[in-house]
């Protein structure tokens, strides 16, 4: 995917039927502040279809019990359906087997149960863990907590103007004393798609298990965690039209076997007395108490509906609406586009000279169009690229050409405030 489009409307759009597509949809009809809501802020969380909705609705209303151990038709059928969502989990990244699908809470707690699990395990003092200037915090500051606990240190891989990752100084990196390399697949604040295939392989040939923060590259590519053959990957339900509280943590059976419990309680034993705990094998190991059940029967249902319309194309039309919109806004005077790699999902961050991203977003509002503004959680990267903060818009399969010309409209719109 390239971030420098030749025209400003690609000749042949990908097809999607977005009329009936929008009409899932049902809070892209409202009006915040009697405009037409545009909502671009889809990397931050992205909006529920009805078929999600109902199907929250319907486990809440006649499949809800408590799971395993049971044996009354409820909590049965809660198991079953539970279950069934951890197998279309797996299918959907192309795991080799379900129970390398780990239920968390989201993309940060999947890390979080890496950092506990693996690193406080298997990394001790003068370790080294590699990181790259591009993570969200989620994918720092664990890492931080588990060096300042072991005497380990973070090695850091830099990144060009453009927000690509310099791999010739990833590989330096590496020497005997590097044990893990987290990475993010792509970027939350530039939309950088990182070359994680080929930094996986690099790490492998050296013995060096890679984590893969992919939060921001599930809702929007085709993820195959056996052909990346990395060791661990993270993603959250809340940005691919599920709930929010659910995530997945992918590892491979022989790295989970190896790792010792998160959280320990109910669900993940399978003996215990006041002498000794025998643990649960996985992913019950990892799956402590009563977890969001309803959930991640929600997020099943989220994956049914992005497997529907398929991965590719939607892949295809966000790359037709990052185009438009990069074109769109590179001709606009007074706007900075922050993060221009040739390998971009569908994420724009940029400045408006003169103003502050928080009146532009704020501005924007006015116009229904809906942004983020801030950091992001990605403080290194604004320090990289010298700025406090950015607008960032982010696209979703949902959003049109006509939401780009109304975000184009609202930076203007902007600019006149501050002329």
């Amino acid at each position: 995917m390239t971030a420098r489009p030749s025209a400003l409307r690609p000749a042949v759009a990908p097809v999607l039927e977005l009329e009936r597509i929008r009409a899932d949809f049902p809070i892209l009809k409202l009006k915040p502040n009697g405009k037409p809501l545009v909502y671009l802020d889809n990397a931050a969380s992205s909006q529920m279809p009805q078929p999600v909705i109902d199907r929250l609705v319907r486990y809440q209303t006649s499949q809800h019990a408590n799971i395993h151990r049971a044996v009354h038709t409820l909590s049965e059928i809660a198991t079953a359906e539970y279950e069934e969502a951890r197998r279309k989990l797996a299918r959907f990244i192309n795991a080799r087997e379900e129970r390398e699908v780990i239920f968390t809470s989201g993309t940060t707690e999947a890390i979080n149960l890496v950092m506990h699990g693996f690193g406080r395990k298997f990394i001790g003092a003068g370790d080294e863990i590699i990181l790259t200037t591009l993570e969200h915090h989620s994918n720092i500051v664990p890492w931080q907590m588990l060096a300042g606990e072991k005497g380990a240190n973070i090695r850091v891989v830099p990144v060009n103007d453009a927000g690509e990752l310099l791999i010739g100084e990833y590989e330096a990196l590496f020497n005997e004393h590097t044990k893990l390399v987290g990475v993010g697949h792509v970027s939350n604040a530039l939309g950088s798609v990182n070359p994680v295939k080929q930094m996986i392989a690099f790490a492998h040939a050296r013995g060096v298990p890679v984590l893969v923060d992919g939060a921001q590259a599930a809702p929007h590519l085709t993820v195959d965690v056996q052909d990346l053959d990395c060791d661990f990957y993270a993603f959250s339900g809340h940005k691919m039209c599920g709930p929010t509280g659910i995530g997945v943590l992918y590892g491979k059976a022989a790295q989970l076997e190896r790792m010792q419990p998160y959280k320990g309680g109910g669900d993940m034993i399978l003996s215990v007395t006041f002498e000794k705990t025998t643990y649960n094998v996985i992913p019950q190991k990892f799956e402590a108490g009563t977890p969001p059940i309803a959930a991640a029967i929600g997020l099943g249902a989220a994956v049914d509906y992005l497997s529907a319309i398929g991965m590719d194309a939607i892949a295809a039309h966000e790359h037709a609406l990052l185009e438009y919109a990069t074109a769109k806004l590179a001709r606009m005077p007074g706007v900075r586009l922050i993060g221009t790699a040739a390998e971009k999902a569908a994420v724009l961050s940029f400045a408006l000279e003169g103003v502050h991203p928080h009146d532009v977003g704020t501005l924007l509002n006015q116009d229904g169009v809906a942004v983020r503004t801030g950091h992001h959680c990605a403080q290194p990267v604004m320090q990289r690229f010298k700025v406090p903060a950015t607008s960032r818009a982010s696209f979703a399969f949902y959003n049109t050409m006509a939401e780009v010309d109304a975000l184009a409209a609202g930076i203007a719109n902007v600019q006149k405030v501050f002329r």
